[in-house]
């Protein structure tokens, strides 16, 4: 059983054309990003995704969309880090929150005013996290 939490966002039926990246990309953009991205960030993300193949993509979409790893969550041992955004549209913080509460001894990091892309629309404070993570746990 695929997630509440999974959402549409984005989902290819198996049956539909297949689409250029010119067609689908600008709509996955406002989902990764914040509306506060620079221009050139921007420019990049769409650039990117602009390379993705439609074909590789819609078969990428569709399994993200029918997995569902919940009774795995519990049985997960090792230090993990959630890093998430405030303000990410593809995964809410109310799956962060759900990820945390099924990983035992998960750590939770919320970056404010940050999107999907975290590591890209806010790469100092994404890094000095990910940092403070591994110090934290002794790497």
């Amino acid at each position: 059983m695929t997630p509440r939490w999974v959402r549409p966002c984005g989902k290819l039926p198996s049956g539909s054309p297949v689409v250029g990246s010119e067609q689908f990309v600008p709509g996955w953009i406002p989902t990764l990003l914040t509306p506060a991205a620079p221009k050139d960030l921007i420019d990049e993300v769409t650039e990117i995704m602009s390379d993705f193949h439609p074909a590789g993509t819609r078969v990428m979409i569709n399994a993200f969309g029918k997995a569902d790893y919940r009774p795995v969550l519990p049985t997960i041992t090792i230090p993990t880090l959630l890093l998430y955004g405030d303000t990410d549209r593809r995964s809410p913080l109310h799956v962060a929150r759900d990820l945390h509460d099924r990983i035992a001894g998960s750590t939770l990091v919320v970056l404010p005013n940050v999107g999907h892309a975290g590591n890209m629309e806010a790469p100092a404070a994404f890094n000095t996290a990910v940092r403070t993570f591994l110090h934290a746990i002794g790497v």
